[in-house]
């Protein structure tokens, strides 16, 4: 299977936000920025497996400040971690001011998505990940990092669904 590189999948997307994706005071929904946000790392994700690719999770998402309408997002994508199966994707949001022509960051997240077959929905492997900079291997490391961390909780939740007693000491 061919190598790809990061640079290969990433991708920036833009987009106005209008009163359709906020509340009546004006300020944006969390969830369509949510949207934005699995739309360009789905796309980044796809792009890197050259196969379909589907959101396993969210690890977090986290919001900055607020977005208003007529204020422009724009939102990069890129892969930071490739398994056998499955890619971290980091997404940065940063919100334009058109007017004011003033820019800040308002969201970041980390999504994991597997690679799956169209016909059978079985998961695929996907290519190696060819990291060249010292922030691509630096970025590559905390999202190892991070499913550690994502697997260590999904064992400690499988022992409390078995053992919720157990569980609970392991808490206090």
């Amino acid at each position: 299977m061919k190598k790809k590189y990061v640079k290969d999948s990433m991708v920036t997307l833009a987009k106005v936000m209008q009163p359709s994706d906020a509340n009546p005071g004006g300020i944006v929904h969390g969830g369509a920025v949510m949207k934005e946000i699995d739309n360009a790392a789905g796309v980044v994700a796809i792009r890197h497996a050259g196969n379909l690719a589907v959101t396993a999770s969210i690890d977090r998402i986290d919001f900055h400040n607020m977005i208003f309408i007529g204020e422009m997002i724009t939102i990069k994508a890129s892969i930071n971690m490739a398994g056998r199966t499955s890619m971290e994707i980091g997404v940065r949001v940063d919100a334009e001011d058109l007017l004011k022509g003033t820019t800040r960051h308002v969201a970041s997240a980390y999504l994991t998505f597997v690679a799956v077959d169209k016909s059978t929905g079985r998961p695929l492997e996907v290519p190696e990940l060819v990291l060249e900079t010292e922030d691509e291997k630096r970025r590559n490391k905390q999202a190892v990092k991070r499913k550690e961390l994502r697997m260590a909780l999904k064992d400690f939740e499988a022992g409390c669904r078995k053992d919720p007693l157990s569980c609970i000491a392991q808490i206090q």
